[in-house]
C-alpha cells in the first residue's frame, strides 16, 4: 500500500479527536437505525410546506373569463353572480368583499370605480349566493355600502363597447376581526380599517365591455 493511499484513508479518523474516532466509527457499524433516527427527528423539526390559500371561485363564469350579461349593466337590472370560496385561514372571525375595475380612473385621478363593498360577512360562510338583495344590512349581520353609482350593494360592471375589455377584481378577504364600520363606510375607510387584520386574501378576475 502506498503512503498516500495510507494517508487518505486516515484522513476521516484523524479529522476526529483520536480518542473518540474509534468510538464513532464503532457506533456507526454497530448501530445503524441511529443514522434514521437522526434523519427522521430532522425531518419532524423542518416547517411544514404552506398549503393552498384563499380561493374565490363562482360558477358564473371561469377565473379571467367574461362576465355573463345578467350579471352586468348590459341589463336593466344586473344580479350579483354566486361566489364560494375555501382553504379558510384559522383563526377567522369574518369575510369582506371587494369589487373594484382597476382599469378605470374617476375624476382623472387613481381612484377605481368601485362595484361592491360588503363586509362582516361571518366566518361560518363559505359562499354568497346570487342576486343578494341591496339592503344595507343582511340577515347574517353582514353589511353592505354604497358602490361608486351611489346604490347599496352590487353594481354590475359597465364598461363602455369602445375600448378594451374591462377587468373586474372580486377580492375576498379573511380577517381576524369584524369591522367597526356602517353602511357609511368607504373604499378608503375600509382599507384603512382592514389593515393588519387581513389573514388571507382570495382573488378572482372577471372581463366584461358592453
Amino acid at each position: 500500500m502506498s503512503r498516500f493511499f495510507a494517508v487518505a484513508l486516515l484522513a476521516p479518523v484523524l479529522a476526529l479527536p483520536w480518542s473518540a474516532a474509534p468510538v464513532a466509527a464503532a457506533q456507526s457499524f454497530q448501530h445503524p437505525e441511529r443514522l434514521g433516527a437522526a434523519a427522521l427527528q430532522a425531518a419532524q423539526s423542518a416547517p411544514a410546506a404552506a398549503g393552498p390559500g384563499l380561493t374565490l371561485t363562482t360558477t358564473a363564469f371561469e377565473d379571467g373569463g367574461i362576465i355573463p350579461n345578467q350579471y352586468t349593466q348590459a341589463v336593466s337590472s344586473p344580479i350579483s353572480p354566486p361566489l364560494e370560496w375555501s382553504h379558510v385561514p384559522a383563526g377567522t372571525v369574518s369575510f369582506a368583499l371587494i369589487i373594484d375595475d382597476p382599469d378605470s380612473a374617476l375624476r382623472h385621478t387613481p381612484e377605481e370605480v368601485l362595484h361592491w363593498l360588503i363586509f362582516n360577512i361571518p366566518a361560518s360562510s363559505s359562499s354568497l349566493p346570487e342576486n343578494v338583495p341591496h339592503d344595507p344590512t343582511l340577515p347574517d349581520g353582514a353589511i353592505q355600502a354604497e358602490n361608486t353609482g351611489g346604490v347599496t350593494g352590487f353594481r354590475g360592471p359597465g364598461a363602455p363597447a369602445a375600448g378594451p375589455y374591462h377587468h373586474y377584481l372580486f377580492q375576498l378577504y379573511a380577517l381576524d376581526t369584524k369591522l367597526d364600520l356602517g353602511p357609511d363606510a368607504t373604499r378608503q375607510s375600509f382599507l384603512q380599517a382592514i389593515s393588519g387584520h387581513v389573514l388571507g386574501k382570495g382573488v378572482l378576475v372577471g372581463r366584461f365591455h358592453r
